[in-house]
């Protein structure tokens, strides 16, 4: 038995394709939307995923304002933030922050679901999100994918 071929491929910087992906953010349920566009942008769906490597595509979302939250979620659920200070906490609910900053919802979803470590703030790098149809990376010509497709 030849033991050379059985040997583990281990991706770095310089192996790694990376592709750009487009994502349609309309009528999607915003947790599995966040967890499978988390999947994309960590390299989980490619064979050669490695842990330790940003292997992952880069992920514009379109229409980030009209996805879909389940139950009374858009009125009921809170994102806390501190200044640091005494007495210093807020609360703010996903309805308030979409009137606010309609971007916000999506990138806090998606950002929770990655890695909190180095890793994780440059694969946040690598997203994209707008509010609109229309966005900045045409020339990389992004292909669109369809997130029920993709396990």
């Amino acid at each position: 038995m030849d033991t050379l071929s059985y040997k583990t491929v281990s991706a770095n910087k310089a192996t790694v394709q990376k592709e750009w992906v487009l994502v349609d953010a309309k009528d999607e349920i915003l947790g599995r939307l966040a967890a499978r566009v988390a999947m994309i942008l960590r390299g989980k769906h490619k064979p050669s995923f490695t842990p330790h490597v940003d292997c992952g595509d880069n992920v514009i979302v379109i229409n980030a304002s009209q996805f879909k939250l389940t139950g009374n979620k858009m009125t009921e659920k809170q994102y806390v933030s501190h200044s640091g200070y005494p007495g210093g906490q807020k609360f703010i609910t996903p309805e308030a922050l979409l009137a606010k900053k309609p971007i916000a919802v999506i990138e806090k979803a998606i950002k929770g679901m990655l890695p909190k470590n180095r890793l994780g703030r440059e694969l946040f790098r690598n997203l994209y999100v707008y509010e609109g149809t229309e966005h900045e990376q045409q020339a990389q010509k992004p292909k669109k994918v369809d997130l029920n497709s993709i396990k």
